[in-house]
């Protein structure tokens, strides 16, 4: 049978006492720093239990003036955030770290309108920090927040952004420059590709990799179509590019959302996949497995990016001069039955 706690609310000291370590201790195991080892950590662990200890969250917040709150700002439009498979699997690793910590997620979805006031919000020490995911070139309103607050962002910021600024990215133009290979090694020759919107690092570096790829063999796009990252312009550069180029034999499609979308529609065009249309998109997300026809694609590694970001954040926040400003995550090319 467990101890009976303490009469009154246990404190920090308490925990402290019943663990036979220092205050400091137990108040780095609390905050989920990795600083203490494992053996330590569960001694801390197993008297917080006994004493049925709760950290007071608001007394906290007042003495050492944080929020034990982050913030995940995504500059997109509601409907475009939660269709999204990359900004799920994103959140899914975020959470996943701050599980082991005792920081909360705040999500805050900026499209146009609301930004200056998300923007306030940030400046106002509501959060410790905050993490970007989705950053266009002309974001600087509301990103020079990360001149008030530990700021990390989900791939490289766009345009100049990104001097002096902490961000996790996937090695976006090999993992393009990947399928541009594999399209040429099934034998394609009239290769297209549809991109996520220029104004965004990860859309220009998919765009550069592919175009790189069909250099290294003296080939040229038949086709460039900029669309927004969703299912619709998909379908739309679809058309587009048939029209121009009704021979067309190879695509590769800068997110897995927009690919199932054009392969679908590739084949009610009466477009065999992959006997007349080669398709590769990028993602591995789970409805590439799973497209009628299955979709070879880029897998990037988005759970892995989200843990990162998070682990970043309370890293900054902890004051660690040790993050890395840069990381950059390999990507994997997954053939399936669409190449």
């Amino acid at each position: 049978m467990s101890a009976r706690p303490p009469l009154g609310r246990p404190t920090l000291e308490m925990v402290a006492k019943e663990a036979g370590v220092s205050r400091a201790t137990v108040s780095r195991v609390v905050n989920g720093q990795p600083t203490v080892n494992e053996d330590m950590a569960a001694v801390v662990h197993a008297a917080i239990e006994r004493l049925q200890y709760v950290p007071n969250r608001a007394a906290r917040t007042l003495v050492n003036r944080t929020s034990n709150a982050i913030a995940l700002i995504v500059p997109e439009e509601t409907t475009r955030f939660f269709q999204n498979p990359f900004f799920v699997a994103v959140v899914e690793g975020i959470t996943a770290r701050l599980e082991q910590s005792d920081f909360i997620l705040n999500l805050l979805v900026a499209s146009s309108d609301p930004r200056a006031k998300i923007t306030r919000f940030l400046a106002s020490g509501a959060v410790d920090a905050a993490i970007f995911v989705a950053h266009h070139a002309g974001d600087a309103s509301i990103t020079d927040v990360d001149r008030r607050i530990p700021t990390v962002f989900a791939g490289r910021p766009a345009g100049e952004g990104a001097e002096g600024r902490v961000y996790i990215d996937t090695d976006n133009a090999d993992g393009a420059h990947r399928a541009g290979q594999h399209l040429i090694q099934r034998g394609r020759r009239r290769l297209a590709t549809i991109t996520g919107p220029l104004d965004m690092a990860a859309g220009q570096d998919r765009l550069n990799g592919f175009v790189r790829a069909l250099a290294e063999h003296e080939l040229e796009p038949v086709g460039v179509e900029v669309t927004d990252f969703t299912p619709r312009g998909a379908v739309r550069a679809c058309e587009r590019l048939l029209a121009r180029t009704p021979d067309l034999d190879g695509l590769f499609v800068a997110s897995d959302l927009m690919a199932v979308a054009a392969l679908t529609w590739l084949r009610s065009a009466g477009r065999d996949v992959p006997a007349d249309v080669a398709v590769v998109g990028f993602g591995d997300d789970p409805a590439a497995s799973i497209a009628e026809v299955p979709l070879t694609t880029v897998r990037q590694p988005s759970i892995e990016m989200g843990r990162l970001l998070a682990d970043a954040a309370l890293r900054l926040i902890d004051g660690d001069a040790d993050v890395a400003p840069v990381t950059v995550l390999p990507t994997e090319l997954i053939r399936r039955s669409s190449t």
